[in-house]
């Protein structure tokens, strides 16, 4: 497996010479300064590159290897008229990654929002920091807070009762932060940062949207998109909706196994794939994620390695746990993928995810939420110990 690191450029609190300190060989970027829809110049590509990888020959060598991620524009998800120019520019950058060597592309197709928590500094047993995703805090937001039209069509009246219990527990600062945990972006961002008004404004534009329509259209996006990577000797991975479930009243489609197989079945080109985030899958009980990691083994060129734990009472609500102990069982995940790069003759690249805030960081006042370094480290040295008591074992 080839350890990777996900890197958000020279203002990212952890430098590139503290990621060399990590073990991971591999750099997990984007050009985050891009307006979402433009073409990345391939002169921007090329210098990010080089800043990646100038100490080669001085230090263990680091190579940008994965983009993560080239956003796309709300109006290809919505087929907007003139959206057509926007899959021109995704398609642009993806051949100018492909010239440029980067042959791996981790995307999206979450309308709206990207990757969603309620908490993110969710204190753990030990003191560290986690991530966290409260279902009734969640509800009390979105019918209390932000008062979306037809939102109480989505709860039942016990999730109702909860949100509202939830809501009036809440002081003026726990509405502010909870208002700005949700909507105002994070660190890596694939959206735009919103005020609540533009979020109901952004959320408007999406009404009547189906499953089905938003699926023809990410399947209209890539049925141009493919071809290209196809030429370019670049493989898309796409990833999960996170939380893997309905929100907002917006339809995800990219959630379960049934999901995936609609995708690739409908678009079987080998350049098609997929992103194993296993805390996002394991988000939903339902996915069994070692199955995943063997039905999908042709599809995954790239995968997130983190566990989730579920609350017993409300199974939509988690805390991002420690790699190796959570609801997922990460080392048949691990031994799987295994299995398919020995018998698909490849490597896949894998990174830790979230990692808790702890330590040292706990008094960095500017860690990325989940991207800290201490915390990411212990996670890969955990996976990397798994990856080689298994490999042993193999032999």
């Amino acid at each position: 497996m080839r350890e990777s690191w996900r890197w958000f450029g020279p203002g990212d609190p952890v430098s590139l010479e503290e990621i060399r300190q990590t073990g991971a060989t591999d750099i997990v970027s984007a050009l985050h300064d891009i307006p979402i829809g433009e073409a990345w110049p391939l002169e921007q590509i090329l210098a990010h590159k080089t800043r990646i990888e100038a100490r080669n020959t001085i230090h263990s060598p680091l190579y940008w290897t994965v983009v993560e991620s080239i956003p796309v524009h709300e109006d290809i998800k919505l087929a907007a008229p003139g959206h057509e120019r926007y899959i021109e520019n995704w398609i642009l950058t993806v051949k100018r990654l492909g010239e440029a060597g980067i042959k791996t592309i981790c995307y999206n197709f979450m309308p709206v929002i990207d990757w969603t928590r309620t908490d993110l500094k969710h204190e753990m047993p030990n003191g560290a920091i986690a991530l966290r995703f409260d279902q009734d805090r969640f509800a009390a937001f979105d019918l209390f807070i932000l008062e979306r039209d037809r939102a109480e069509k989505d709860y039942s009246a016990e999730e109702r009762d909860r949100a509202r219990a939830a809501f009036e527990n809440m002081c003026a600062d726990d509405v502010a932060q909870l208002t700005e945990t949700i909507i105002a972006g994070l660190p890596g961002k694939m959206t735009e940062a919103y005020t609540i008004d533009d979020f109901r404004q952004a959320l408007a534009r999406y009404d009547g949207m189906t499953h089905a329509a938003l699926r023809a259209n990410l399947m209209a996006f890539l049925g141009k998109v493919l071809p290209h990577a196809d030429r370019a000797g670049v493989k898309l991975a796409i990833h999960p909706d996170d939380p893997p479930w309905d929100m907002f009243g917006l339809p995800r489609i990219i959630c379960t196994p049934r999901d995936l197989n609609l995708l690739f079945g409908k678009l079987p080109n080998p350049s098609n794939g997929m992103t194993l985030c296993v805390g996002t899958y394991g988000s939903r009980p339902d996915n069994d994620l070692p199955q995943m990691a063997i039905d999908f083994a042709e599809r995954i060129h790239f995968a997130h390695l983190r566990g989730v734990s579920r609350d017993k009472d409300e199974q939509r609500s988690f805390v991002e746990a420690n790699h190796l102990d959570s609801d997922i069982d990460m080392i048949g995940v691990i031994r799987n993928l295994l299995s398919n790069e020995t018998e698909l003759d490849r490597e896949i690249f894998i990174r830790p995810d979230h990692g808790h805030l702890m330590m040292a960081d706990l008094e960095n006042a500017k860690s990325n939420p989940g991207y800290s370094g201490i915390g990411r480290m212990k996670g890969l040295a955990e996976v990397r110990g798994v990856i080689r008591a298994l490999s042993v074992e193999e032999q």
